[in-house]
């Protein structure tokens, strides 16, 4: 049985909390505390990371149901549907405006730049960017087939920020530049 004690002051939020663990788990408050401090000491460099604040906005958006996890693999299974144009179903290609049309209205509210949207598509996993001295963005995609979805929906989830852009494709990369409308 451990013998050392520690003396803890609770703030009323986390006193109600440790006693409604106490109370779900059937476990001593001391257990819950060693308990809390090995998950703590476990998971201290991950919560203690540069991408920390990364991990907190991934919960937010798998907590609220409005996103999921999915493998990639699965992902280019998906979308090799669409790998030649003639064969792309034209009910489809609306249903992915509509979600870009459905972002346009998030993205007027919550982002100012070109920069924003792709900081957070990057976010999502959906492609690599690097800005460059001339305020011209590098992206890179996973696959040509992201390359093509993103594009699309790139170019309809921006139809409300204050600016256009301009997108020079080449091999692998896509360059895209911020304009004045």
């Amino acid at each position: 049985m451990p013998t050392d004690r520690v003396t803890v002051s609770l703030d009323e939020e986390t006193k109600e909390t440790l006693e409604g663990l106490t109370d779900r788990t059937g476990e001593s408050q001391s257990q819950l505390i060693r308990e809390a401090i090995a998950f703590y000491a476990a998971n201290f460099d991950s919560a203690h990371a540069s991408d920390s604040d990364h991990l907190q906005t991934y919960y937010e958006m798998l907590s609220t149901g409005e996103h999921v996890l999915l493998d990639i693999d699965l992902l280019h299974a998906l979308l090799s549907q669409f790998t030649d144009p003639a064969d792309r179903d034209e009910a489809t290609l609306e249903m992915i405006d509509q979600v870009a049309q459905y972002h346009a209205q998030e993205y007027a509210e919550r982002f100012n730049s070109l920069e924003d949207v792709l900081e957070w598509l990057s976010l999502c996993g959906f492609l690599t960017v690097r800005r460059d001295e001339k305020g011209s963005f590098h992206v890179v995609f996973p696959s040509e087939s992201v390359r093509w979805l993103m594009i699309r929906f790139i170019r309809g989830s921006i139809a409300d920020l204050p600016f256009e852009i301009e997108i020079e494709e080449s091999v692998s990369k896509v360059l895209l530049r911020e304009q004045d409308p």
